[in-house]
């Protein structure tokens, strides 16, 4: 951490820690404060010219006040001593306004974070690229894709973003501490023109905190490129039931609608067809999904949760059983339970449940040999739509990928629809493969379901 940011850090700590005791000084029984502080920079290049070129930087404090089992979320961007006091106020009045909730209430002292693990969650190097280097960058990446292939007309873009910033949570139980974080990404979108006249578009990506585990740029483009080649020609399948493939990339949907499913809000509004069911099976034995907020380097990782509680990993299904549902402080105590630490916050926002790095465990299987065992069914590459009934688990999205015959990839598929009952759908997984990707904080290897109806012509 550089000596700037070590500093940016301090301060967003004393602006959180001064907000919250003014806020105990103006009547509040009990105070947060979420202080962010970030920069980001993206420069996105079309046909080799820059097309938009953003840098921002901002400071927002976000408060939420508690008096006599009421609460206020209220959140402002200066921060200076007078402007602040006054914010403070008002926020104290606004709380004694609202209705009041018998869970309305910080977490108990000891269940806040005592010890902040340092998970390497900054890059020095993020803040250092310049927006040359930004455009540079995505030039080299459109230009690997429309050189890849003659077949590769035209093109979205090539976009590069990175972004820095640091946090400070402070409340009245006795909690105040900040961590910094950065992310730099790129992402490459070729056009190809079909037979038929139709546009087809495809895109690739690269992301992480880190520059130095960035893929290259060309190698990024390439792969764009390759993946909108192949859906030349694409057309509809056959309507039938027939086992379907998820690759990581479209297979991450289906994790995340999981976690949507599988947390305390749900639960207590009974919004979900798995309410009641913890202990279980709600998915096959070969199914893991773990939310671990403690990886060095993860996407989503963070040494504590939103509301200043301790982070661990959470096993939300072990080998198809539902074991937990991540929940906040608000969403346990309507369910009588504990939080999981899994609480979740923007500035202007009070706490709810939420993810960190959601990850469904790979298998021992190679791709390959899961994409072997289908004799003719759909790999899916991409999904579109969001056909899905959370307290019902009916499930049907919009579809696109290719047709698998005795094992092998033929020809790209397009304008489908994949159906099923959600709970079905993850009681028939029987293959999962070894090739985890981990690029986004919500993230799989691929996977098979032995069956699902594909509605085409």
């Amino acid at each position: 951490m550089t000596k700037r940011t070590q500093d940016t850090l301090a301060e967003l700590e004393d602006v959180a820690q001064r907000a919250a005791e003014l806020a105990k000084h103006r009547g509040a029984d009990d105070a947060e404060v979420l202080v962010r502080d970030g920069a980001e920079l993206t420069a996105k290049v079309r046909l080799g010219e820059p097309e938009q070129l953003h840098e921002a930087g901002s400071r927002a404090l976000g408060l939420r006040v508690f008096v006599d089992k009421r609460a206020s979320v209220t959140y402002t961007s200066d921060l200076r001593p007078e402007p602040l006091e006054a914010f403070v106020g008002e926020a104290v009045e606004l709380a004694s306004l609202s209705e009041p909730d018998e869970f309305n209430t910080l977490p108990a002292r000891d269940e806040l974070a005592t010890q902040v693990p340092d998970l390497d969650l900054y890059d020095p190097s993020v803040a250092e690229i310049s927006a040359e280097d930004a455009l540079e960058r995505a030039k080299l990446g459109e230009r690997a894709a429309l050189d890849f292939d003659p077949r590769v007309t035209n093109s979205d873009g090539g976009t590069f973003s990175r972004i820095t910033g640091a946090m400070a949570l402070a409340t009245t139980a006795g909690f105040c501490r900040g961590y910094p974080g950065t992310f730099a990404g790129l992402t490459v979108e070729p056009i190809c023109d079909d037979e038929d006249g139709k546009k087809r578009n495809g895109h690739w990506w690269t992301a992480s905190r880190f520059v130095s585990q960035l893929d290259p740029a060309t190698s990024v483009g390439e792969e764009a490129a390759r993946r909108t080649v192949a859906q030349l020609g694409a057309r509809k399948a056959e309507t039938a039931e027939v086992p379907v493939v998820f690759d990581p990339e479209a297979g991450r949907s289906i994790v995340g609608t999981v976690f949507g499913v599988a947390n305390g809000g749900a639960f207590y509004r009974k919004s979900s067809y798995l309410v009641d069911r913890e202990g279980t099976p709600v998915a096959s034995p070969l199914v893991t999904i773990e939310d671990d907020p403690l990886i060095v380097r993860g996407p989503g990782s963070r040494p504590f949760d939103g509301e200043g509680l301790p982070t661990r990993k959470n096993r939300l299904v072990g080998a198809g059983v539902l074991e937990t549902v991540l929940c906040d402080t608000y969403s346990a105590r309507k369910l009588g339970r504990k939080s999981t630490g899994s609480a979740s916050r923007g500035v202007g926002g009070s706490p709810g449940p939420g993810a960190s790095n959601l990850i469904m465990r790979p298998g021992e299987r190679s791709r390959e040999d899961v994409l072997a065992g289908v004799g003719s069914g759909l790999y899916v590459t991409s999904m579109m739509g969001f056909g899905f009934n959370p307290v019902t688990g009916d499930f049907s999205r919009g579809a696109s990928g290719f047709w698998i015959e005795n094992g092998e990839l033929t020809y790209p598929v397009t304008e489908v629809t994949i159906s099923a009952n959600f709970d079905d759908l993850l009681k028939r997984i029987d293959a999962v493969a070894s090739d985890l990707d981990m690029r986004s904080s919500t993230a799989c290897p691929t996977f098979r379901v032995s069956h699902m109806t594909v509605a085409g012509t």
